[in-house]
């Protein structure tokens, strides 16, 4: 196993990790993607670490809190083996104070999630979602209370604009407050919109990205083809409405392109398109998902070998898309171009 430092900091996470969505799975979203016991999260976890994937991620929205009592559970004894990436802010409850990221919710919340976790601290703490009703100094005040009191060590973001980054680090820098140091985002082959505004930030600010959903909402299974219906046993029956969309056209043509270059290296089109993302710029670690064993090993099958620069291109052809404004004009112009050369890598 490969690891990276996560942001500019001085953690290093592997460079997969194990989303834990499917621990107690129950509700229409949830329960659709899996409800592992804690049995069976055990035997997974048991997986992960003989593989050097020692970071679990997971959230107090997932199933009302039961993705980490099991996540908890499935680790107790080997907790000093792990590390627990966590997240809040979204609702858990129909409360006035059941949502958002003021000073009570956050100190209640992390209360909560580690008597779920059965543990004393947090690795990595991330606010699910930009909370525009607490002022930016009282979320961030909070935070750099939980970190010195030990409760958290690292703070971060998922789902948060670029704008919404830089206001925080810019009163994070002004205050001498904890930094967000990683931004969890939605990143695929069939979902490239990080690179905009988002990975240049990462980049310059130092934010390492944790890609959820790294196969586009199960869209790059290699179960999805042209011509053909959605496979019967699908959960996107079910979750499609929940996810990120995608364009049929769009989706067949780099399906189409993960087929040709699996076929060449000898890999499924989950693997290839995993290894691809893996070697994106400011990509700290990518979240795998698995039901059962079988799923999570071929996941692991991702690492270990490489893509060539021309496969890559290939891939890179059959994904991108027009960009938007005010990009297009950098993607497009040449006086534009060379005021903002592309991110290495």
């Amino acid at each position: 196993m490969d690891y990276r430092f996560l942001g500019r900091s001085g953690l290093k996470v592997p460079v997969l990790s194990l989303g834990t969505g499917t621990f107690g799975g129950t509700g229409p979203l949830f329960g659709a993607w899996g409800n592992t016991d804690v049995e069976e999260a055990r035997r997974l976890l048991d997986i992960c670490l003989e593989a050097g994937v020692n970071l679990f991620d997971t959230a107090d929205v997932y199933s009302s809190g039961a993705s980490e009592e099991v996540l908890g559970a499935a680790l107790k004894g080997r907790r000093d083996s792990a590390l627990i990436s966590t997240k809040t802010s979204l609702p858990m409850g129909d409360g006035p104070n059941d949502a958002g990221s003021s000073r009570f919710r956050l100190i209640r919340a992390v209360e909560n999630a580690l008597k779920r976790l059965g543990t004393d601290y947090i690795d990595l703490l991330q606010l699910h979602a930009f909370d525009a009703a607490t002022p930016v100094e009282e979320v961030l005040s909070t935070l750099d209370t939980l970190v010195r009191s030990g409760k958290v060590r690292y703070v971060g973001v998922s789902n948060f604009s670029g704008w919404q980054i830089m206001k925080a680090l810019a009163v994070a820098d002004r205050h001498g407050w904890p930094r967000y140091v990683a931004n969890q985002v939605y990143y695929s082959l069939i979902g490239r919109d990080y690179e905009w505004d988002l990975m240049p930030l990462g980049a310059d600010q130092g934010l390492g990205a944790l890609v959820w959903s790294p196969l586009g909402w199960g869209r790059l299974t290699g179960k999805i083809k042209r011509g053909m219906p959605l496979p019967e046993g699908s959960r996107l029956h079910d979750t499609a409405s929940y996810g990120p969309p995608v364009e049929d056209e769009h989706l067949y043509r780099v399906v189409e392109a993960l087929e040709e270059v699996a076929a060449e290296v000898g890999k499924t089109v989950p693997q290839v398109a995993l290894n691809w993302l893996i070697r994106r710029p400011t990509v700290s670690s990518v979240i795998i998902g698995a039901r059962n064993e079988d799923q999570l090993r071929q996941n692991l099958g991702a690492i270990g070998w490489a893509l060539t620069v021309e496969q890559i291109a290939r891939l890179d052809e059959a994904s991108a898309v027009a960009a938007p404004y005010p990009h297009f004009p950098y993607r497009r112009q040449e006086g534009f171009a060379r005021l903002n050369p592309p991110i290495a890598g």
